[in-house]
Parts: C-alpha cells; sequence; structure tokens
C-alpha cells in the first residue's frame, strides 16, 4: 500500500468519525449541542484537525444530510419494491418516509430542516440526493393524469409528506390521527388509479 494511499483512507476514517459523532451528538441533544469544540473532543483529535476536513458545523450538517438521503433512498427502495400495485408502492413509500423521520428525527432535520449547503434540485446534487428523490418520483410517476409533471407532482407529494412529518413533530396535529393522514394524501394521489 502506498503512502499516498494510507494517507487517504486515514483521511476518510477521520472524516465518518466527524460525521458519526455529530449525528450521535445530534441525536441525544440535538443540533445546537454540535459544535467544532464539542466533536474535537468527542473524536479526540484537535480542532484544526476537525477544520482541515470540514469548514465548519454546516459543512458537516451538509456531509450528514448527503448521508442521510443515502439511507433515506435505500428504505424508500426496500419499501418500495416490496410493494404491488401503484397505491400500495405510494402508501408503503410514504410510511417509509415519514418512519424514517420519526426514528431519525436530527438526521431528519439536518436533511430537510435546517439550511444547509447543498444544490437541492438541480444536476449538480449530489447523488445520495437525487436517489432519495427519485425513489419518491418512482412511486408518484405513476399517479399522474395525462399531461400532468411527475417531477412537480412528486414535488408535492413530498411537501404534504413534510409537512405531516414538520406538524406532527411539532405538536400541531395530533400523533393519533398520523397514519389517517397519511392514508388520506395516498388516497388523493392515487384516486384516479383503477388497478385490478
Amino acid at each position: 500500500m502506498s503512502m499516498q494511499t494510507r494517507r487517504e483512507r486515514e483521511r476518510a476514517e477521520r472524516e465518518r468519525l466527524i460525521v458519526t459523532a455529530a449525528r450521535e451528538l445530534a441525536e441525544a441533544e440535538g443540533w445546537d449541542a454540535v459544535t467544532t469544540r464539542r466533536l474535537a473532543a468527542e473524536i479526540e483529535y484537535s480542532q484544526p484537525v476537525l477544520y482541515s476536513h470540514f469548514t465548519g458545523k454546516d459543512a458537516i450538517m451538509a456531509a450528514v444530510a448527503v448521508e442521510g438521503c443515502a439511507e433515506l433512498a435505500a428504505e424508500l427502495r426496500t419499501a418500495r419494491t416490496a410493494a404491488s400495485g401503484t397505491r400500495a408502492r405510494l402508501a408503503a413509500v410514504g410510511a417509509a418516509y415519514t418512519a424514517f423521520a420519526r426514528r431519525r428525527p436530527a438526521l431528519y432535520d439536518a436533511m430537510f430542516t435546517y439550511a444547509v449547503d447543498l444544490p437541492w434540485a438541480t444536476p449538480e446534487a449530489p447523488a445520495p440526493l437525487r436517489e432519495a428523490f427519485g425513489e419518491l418520483l418512482a412511486a408518484v410517476a405513476p399517479t399522474a393524469a395525462e399531461g400532468e409533471d411527475p417531477g412537480l407532482l412528486t414535488e408535492t407529494y413530498w411537501a404534504g409528506l413534510h409537512g405531516l412529518v414538520t406538524l406532527t413533530r411539532g405538536g400541531r396535529l395530533p400523533e393519533r390521527a398520523r397514519d389517517d393522514r397519511l392514508a388520506v394524501l395516498t388516497g388523493h394521489f392515487t384516486a384516479g388509479i383503477r388497478e385490478a
């Protein structure tokens, strides 16, 4: 193994350690607890070492968001491919999305609530962001009526899911009707679908 390869591997391992520590700390105490000073102490490296990998907390949150999108894409793909029929696939994807947000609130916030420096909805977006959206698109596109833009329809469905997650977490909508609201959203998106 060359010295260059070893350095690259060690650098990647340190970045992974930083991102993992940030995620764990955020899930335990919230993103306000995640500071470069605290992370440096957690991973037992100096702040300059941390800054040699990331420009600051925002860059760390962006890395967390990319990682989270990869995980979300995998969960949505699993849910979508396990279901059969347009209505069932959309319901499964919606349930997987909202379950992901409930299980990992700090990760979800880094992905979709806090402003992070990532190019969303552009060709320059990192692959995991495009893949997560692509899984939503794969479930929503079959519900599009003739002439409807599947991408716009998917953005609207995603906004509905995000609204349900955010309003429920914030106590604006009662938790007890969470599944009913998700069924209403799915029902309206699949109202014109005829399946055997």
